[in-house]
């Protein structure tokens, strides 16, 4: 039901999105988000994961518990505030490398004043992730979905691409409130969060997730950006808004399994501390999910034109050519990313970093190499490419423990 709902707001907005901005505006919301995802891993540090798998390690051990907590608390208070102050002074040069033009400085140092709000609200979800409470994190998600939705749809319909902006600015920090409410009624988490429980022996532990985290979250994006600046130049900004669509539609339809990969393979490969545990989870996972993976895969390439029609117009006819590479793509991708995941779980650094950076090079060169020779379509064919290089990768890394 929460993925249902999460579908339907997205048709939603994205009816509303190309309706009032068209596919050159959805090009240029995608580079928001992206620069904003960016951002917000660096304001975290990108120790979510981390937060997770203590929080689910030390749930009975309250002193360790405390310490953690506390430490990873303060830390993100001082780097939120260092991006704050990043984006305020250099906002006008931050517009120009996103938009071409500094019109939008305003939504980016919009957005810099409500990451606080969302470094709280990212917080505490963790620690209900580690402690796997799980309806309740699906109700706060479901709610940030749709104040986020309400907010699109209103913002939009009175400024166009500048109000898509300016709701995407402030979406997800909007849920904190929520988030907010529910811990008025459990506070216990909050009586742990004391400035003399910081450890700095804790930043040891936690470092590798930083590092790792700050990794995807820089070159990630940064690849995104780059992938759809050079369809721009390239082909045309109408293209890459094609091209974004794509994305959109993927994301939709891999809520499904990344929901079910954050918030149970995580904390569940945390608990694990055996080889044959890890191999019985990662192909029960394989069995039982998979199959109905590749049967939606199948459905929608083959109503693909018909969702393209309802979930944009008609004018997004090319979008339909995008798909076969993009599905096959994220078929590999997801196969992956449920191996990878153990990188994180177990604190694998040197893996993680060796192959994050192998796969992003891949995406970087087979997205010149397939855009110059194949249009728009090349850049879903270098995704397409990339992730059965990575599969082949993770499964290289883990061919003992598997095989």
């Amino acid at each position: 039901m929460a993925m249902l709902i999460k579908l339907f707001l997205g048709f939603i907005t994205s009816k509303i999105l190309v309706f009032y901005v068209g596919a050159e505006g959805i090009a240029l919301f995608g580079n928001f988000r992206d620069f904003m995802s960016s951002a917000q891993a660096f304001s975290t540090l990108g120790l979510y994961n981390g937060l997770v798998k203590y929080v689910s390690e030390f749930k009975t051990k309250i002193k360790q518990l405390t310490h953690m907590l506390s430490t990873i608390f303060y830390i993100w208070i001082a780097s939120t505030f260092l991006v704050i102050m990043i984006i305020l002074l250099k906002a006008d040069w931050f517009s120009l490398k996103l938009f071409n033009t500094n019109i939008y400085a305003s939504e980016l140092k919009l957005f810099a004043l409500t990451l606080p709000l969302f470094a709280l609200n990212y917080f505490f979800t963790g620690i209900l992730n580690g402690y796997k409470r799980f309806k309740l994190l699906i109700i706060l998600n479901i709610s940030g979905h749709f104040l986020g939705a309400v907010l699109l749809i209103t913002l939009v319909y009175f400024n166009n691409l500048k109000g898509a902006l300016t709701a995407l600015a402030i979406s997800e920090a909007s849920v904190v409130f929520i988030t907010l409410g529910v811990l008025f009624y459990d506070r216990r988490f909050v009586k742990l969060l004391k400035f003399k429980n910081i450890r700095f022996k804790v930043l040891k532990k936690i470092l590798p997730f930083s590092l790792m985290a700050l990794l995807s979250a820089l070159l990630i994006p940064l690849i995104t950006l780059f992938v759809r600046d050079y369809i721009t130049d390239h082909v045309s900004l109408e293209a890459a808004g094609f091209w974004e669509a794509m994305n959109r539609i993927s994301r939709y339809y891999l809520m499904f399994v990344t929901s079910l990969l954050s918030l149970y393979i995580l904390p569940k490969f945390a608990e694990i501390n055996s080889n044959s545990a890890f191999k019985k989870e990662v192909f029960s996972f394989y069995k039982l999910i998979m199959p109905l993976f590749i049967l939606g895969l199948v459905i929608i390439y083959f109503l693909r034109s018909y969702i393209v029609v309802i979930l944009y117009n008609n004018t997004f006819q090319p979008v339909e050519d995008l798909f076969f590479w993009q599905l096959l793509g994220d078929l590999f991708k997801v196969m992956s990313l449920v191996l990878s995941f153990q990188f994180l779980a177990k604190r694998m650094f040197w893996e993680y970093v060796i192959t994050e950076i192998l796969s992003v090079g891949c995406l970087y060169f087979a997205s010149m190499y397939f855009v110059n020779h194949f249009g728009v379509e090349g850049a879903n064919m270098a995704h397409c490419v990339n992730y059965i290089f990575y599969f082949v990768l993770v499964v290289f890394v883990f061919r003992k423990t598997l095989f």
